[in-house]
């Protein structure tokens, strides 16, 4: 065995005894400065690390992450689900169609399928529970809905892909519209059958009439507008991507001070502090994981990863099946944003070899991982929402696997129609 490829190693090793991922990236990349190649001065893994932050696209986490934070206080939340009440209330299962529909309305201003999970546990279970929603039943639908959260834009995963493999991040977050909607139907087609098994009422007695979605649109259209306009904004030259995140932070201020008049100065230290530890966890994840992307092309591991796939199949499409079965195995037990930073400079070579867009295939990419926060035993949002309710892990994967199933079901779709991606940035930019 090679012995530059024991880093690697040791990296798997430490994430299945569930050491922190930064440090995992950290230990493994010392490992290999100290013990294998020691003629590299081990300063220069410091400097990487902190290289790694000083990218000016990188900026634009921190504040989509805080813009999301500042979501919750300032009453942007809340005309949201009443917005989506009146649109899908009257529908079998009602207050489970308001969960998914209210998911995709928050995936244009969250971007976090973690914070929109938290959230919706928050404020819609412990309603649904009262309404006689089984419980299981309600946390698979927050969890499963959580997915569109990141992909419909501005998700924290697209600026990530587009960072790591050097795309535009305006045309990530228009291919995620499309795939974002396919969730959200397929979604809401799986609470429809369940609901009519269990005779789960609507939520509302009667649909709502125009004049009730008209006033509901025009409180909930300061929060509506946001996604589009950061991508008019960035699509007219008007901000970068990075530069949208604080004007992102601007607007829900202003909205929540002066609008919605719900964000109150004594919210301060409670939105700092929790935009401040979200940060800090994914930021020190990139830079340890600029650190390790050192080791491994300093080993050329990406190119030899890359012509080892690529020697298996040079049809994209199998190429795209295996790298899916790969993402949800891996899915199954690491956290999506590490997996993401790490294997998005292993996996582009190979698709960009076999023609397949790198647009395509972030979208695929990010779908996949973000699948993989609901999957046992290890998924993220599945954590969350499990912990916030005090829900049992074995109660939610008995009524998970059905809104699974409809997960999968689109990623196959998105993964074999390239266009279902493609189209609004090829038609737009």
């Amino acid at each position: 065995m090679n012995m530059g490829m024991l880093p690697l190693l040791l990296l798997f090793l430490l994430f299945l005894i569930k050491v922190p991922v930064a440090y995992c990236l950290i230990a493994s990349t010392l490992s290999y400065f100290l013990f294998f190649d020691t003629g590299m001065p081990i300063e220069m893994v410091v400097q990487r690390m902190v290289s790694g932050a000083e990218s000016f696209p990188l900026m634009a986490v921190p504040f989509f992450i805080l813009a999301g934070t500042i979501m919750t206080y300032s009453g942007i939340s809340a005309h949201l689900l009443n917005f989506a009440d009146v649109l899908t209330g009257h529908m079998r299962g009602g207050l489970g169609q308001v969960n998914v529909l209210l998911s995709a309305l928050m995936g244009g201003v969250s971007g976090s399928g973690n914070a929109d999970a938290a959230m919706q546990s928050k404020m819609l279970v412990p309603e649904m529970v009262r309404r006689g929603y089984d419980m299981g039943f309600s946390a698979a639908i927050t969890a499963t809905s959580a997915v569109i959260t990141p992909i419909i834009p501005p998700g924290i995963s697209l600026i990530l892909f587009a960072f790591m493999a050097d795309v535009s991040v305006g045309k990530m977050f228009l291919a995620g519209y499309v795939p974002g909607i396919l969730i959200t139907i397929a979604l809401m087609i799986v609470v429809s059958i369940i609901s009519k098994k269990r005779g789960y009422k609507p939520s509302r007695e009667k649909r709502a009439t125009g004049r009730e979605i008209w006033e509901e649109f025009k409180k909930s259209i300061w929060a509506l507008f946001l996604p589009f306009g950061l991508i008019m904004g960035m699509r007219l030259g008007m901000f970068t991507a990075s530069e949208a995140g604080a004007m992102t932070v601007v607007y829900t201020v202003l909205v929540g001070l002066f609008i919605y008049k719900e964000l109150r100065f004594e919210h301060i230290p409670a939105i700092i502090k929790e935009s401040v530890l979200s940060t800090c966890t994914v930021m020190l994840i990139i830079v340890a994981a600029s650190a390790f992307g050192y080791y491994m092309s300093w080993e050329r591991i990406p190119q030899m990863i890359s012509e080892m796939l690529v020697g298996l199949t040079d049809n994209k499409y199998l190429m795209l099946m295996i790298i899916n079965v790969f993402l949800l195995f891996l899915g199954m037990f690491l956290e999506g944003t590490p997996t993401l930073i790490i294997l998005t400079p292993l996996l582009v070579p190979v698709i960009t070899a076999l023609g397949i867009d790198p647009i395509h295939f972030g979208i695929v990419m990010v779908v996949n991982i973000t699948i993989g926060g609901v999957t046992p035993p290890f998924g993220t949002i599945m954590f969350t929402v499990c912990s916030v309710l005090k829900l049992r892990i074995a109660d939610f994967i008995k009524d998970v696997w059905p809104f699974l199933a409809a997960l999968l079901v689109v990623l196959v779709m998105i993964t074999f129609i390239p266009p279902l991606a493609t189209f609004l940035p090829n038609l737009l930019m």
